[in-house]
């Protein structure tokens, strides 16, 4: 194993850790997709990450972290997060804009740096778009798509931070904590009132949007092309 895992390993394996935390198959395909990477490239860090002892695969390609793999991940997935919260509450960066600053600090931030950033956010425990900064209490929750009109809503996440689809859902009006009633559910669309405005949002980006509901429906495993999203698909 390498002394130091590269910034490039850690893009890898903080995706991964998404796509498991968010229960999706870790696999290639899944990673090609969630990077908006080509397989070849995905499959070439893949290899590199096996090598370096951070991942397994079995006989079926399927991707497991090692130990130190989860541990690295793990470590990358909260500093990014706990920089995002800084840059929303501290700086003043806008919630939509944040993932992406974020991408630029992690890799960089040293470990007085990261003490500092600590104290600065005090007792929050997400980042701005929902996500536990302190990995492993993840709050569950179930899709707004899968909601039924009249039901209560309190908005607890945003599964996919791309930038474009963060912009969407803020001029939509959807932001976490916000609390609200499903009004309309159809093959299309989704309606729900947030602090009493009427947002609309397509249904493929409702299933990215993790709420509490009341009543609630049953609980189901994400499926990769919900939130897995490509570009084209968050479209008005």
């Amino acid at each position: 194993m390498p002394e130091q895992v590269t910034p490039a390993e850690e893009e890898y394996l903080q995706t991964l850790f998404w796509l498991q935390e968010a229960r999706l198959p870790m696999t290639a395909a899944n990673l090609a997709r969630a990077m908006q990477l080509s397989a070849p490239t995905v499959h070439e860090m893949v290899g590199r990450l096996e090598r370096d002892d951070y991942i397994t695969r079995n006989a079926d390609r399927a991707i497991a972290f090692t130990d130190s793999g989860l541990a690295q991940a793990g470590e990358i997935v909260s500093r990014h997060r706990l920089i995002e919260r800084f840059l929303t509450d501290i700086v003043g960066v806008p919630w939509d804009d944040v993932h992406e600053e974020a991408e630029h600090l992690e890799h960089a931030m040293s470990p007085r740096f990261e003490a500092y950033v600590r104290a600065s956010v005090g007792n929050a425990t997400t980042c701005p778009h929902g996500h536990p900064i302190r990995v492993g209490q993840r709050v569950e929750g179930v899709p707004l798509a899968d909601c039924a009109p009249g039901a209560a809503v309190r908005i607890v996440r945003l599964e996919n931070e791309a930038e474009d689809l963060l912009h969407y859902l803020k001029q939509a009006g959807i932001e976490p904590g916000s609390d609200g009633t499903v009004i309309a559910v159809d093959g299309e669309r989704v309606l729900v009132e947030l602090s009493g405005r009427e947002c609309e949002v397509t249904r493929s980006v409702a299933e990215t949007i993790t709420v509490l509901a009341d009543p609630s429906p049953p609980p189901r495993t994400a499926l990769p092309e919900h939130l897995v999203l490509a570009r084209e698909r968050y479209g008005r």
